[in-house]
């Protein structure tokens, strides 16, 4: 699942759930753990890639371009832990274009499921009478209604895949390794067990953040700009507002990263734990309890990325 994107506190680290192991990110260094056929673990030290320039580290710009470096170091993690996992020949790096080439079909998807689609049964509601145009109000209930139906079943459908669910056991298991870290420091597999599989700044509430302010969002300024200029044609009218919602999709990123990293810094607030209830909900479908040898490969990533950016501190 996707990394926990919140870095700022000197003891906050972040993750995310790879195939039969778990990466774990401290401030500038990242650790993939993954436990092998033959029951070993093995560990990879890596440097965190950054493509953020500093000009685009500011508040309500930082969003997208973390969420793109997020995804690079992603999906390099999950192409090593697949090689580790399968006990395969390792081929080296992602090269530059398949690693390209990966993030355009995962992005293309993302958006094509939760922005595309979503618009066009829309326009079949208008159809079938029971919606009205791009600039009324309903059309945007509607939009909003199937991105929401459409991120639920993906996600619950996915969770009946067996290997997807023993993703979803590391992913608790990275929550409970970093809940133990960021509270009561005590690492030992009993202790870490004992801790929620549920953490507020999930990748997971991330994107149910984008979903709502995508929503929020596009019906207060769709109808604006289609009151400004838009094709006469039906079908341009409708490819270009749908135009219009990709491009869009970069700032509603950077205003739902401001959120959730808001949501962890005043996570004792009663508006921050309201903000926080749906992304921890969502939560239950995509985490679930790991066993001890989950733990155990969660920790060891953990402690790898930790000391590596201690020993830097020296």
């Amino acid at each position: 699942m996707k990394s926990s994107l919140l870095m700022s506190a000197a003891k906050t680290v972040g993750g995310q759930a790879v195939i039969e192991g778990v990466m774990m990110r401290a401030k500038n260094n990242l650790a993939i753990a993954v436990r092998r056929p033959d029951g070993e673990i093995t560990v990879e030290l890596r440097p965190w890639f950054s493509m953020t320039p500093q000009f685009m580290k500011k508040p309500f710009l930082r969003g997208f371009p973390i969420f793109m470096e997020t995804m690079v170091n992603g999906v390099k993690a999950l192409n090593y832990s697949a090689t580790q996992a399968l006990d395969e020949e390792e081929d080296g790096e992602l090269t530059s274009f398949h690693l390209i080439l990966t993030m355009v079909i995962a992005l293309g998807a993302a958006l094509g499921l939760f922005v595309v689609l979503p618009h066009f049964f829309s326009v079949a509601m208008k159809w079938w009478g029971v919606s009205g145009g791009v600039d009324s109000l309903s059309f945007h209930v509607w939009d909003g209604f199937f991105k929401m139906v459409m991120f639920l079943g993906y996600i619950i459908s996915i969770s009946f895949v067996p290997d997807i669910k023993r993703v979803f056991q590391y992913h608790g298991a990275e929550h409970k390794v970093i809940w133990a870290y960021e509270t009561d420091g005590k690492m030992t597999a009993c202790k870490i067990k004992e801790h929620s599989r549920l953490h507020p700044r999930c990748g997971t509430a991330f994107l149910l953040f984008v979903l709502v302010v995508s929503i929020v969002l596009f019906t207060v300024l769709v109808p604006m700009i289609v009151a400004i200029w838009a094709p006469e044609s039906f079908i341009l009218k409708h490819l270009y507002i749908v135009g219009v919602k990709l491009l869009l999709m970069a700032p509603v990123s950077c205003v739902a990263y401001e959120m959730i990293k808001a949501s962890g810094k005043y996570e004792s607030s009663p508006l921050c734990k309201a903000m926080c209830l749906p992304g921890l909900g969502m939560q239950l479908l995509t985490t679930r309890e790991p066993d001890e040898d989950q733990i155990e490969v969660a920790l060891a990533a953990l402690n790898k990325a930790v000391a590596a950016d201690s020993d830097e501190g020296e």
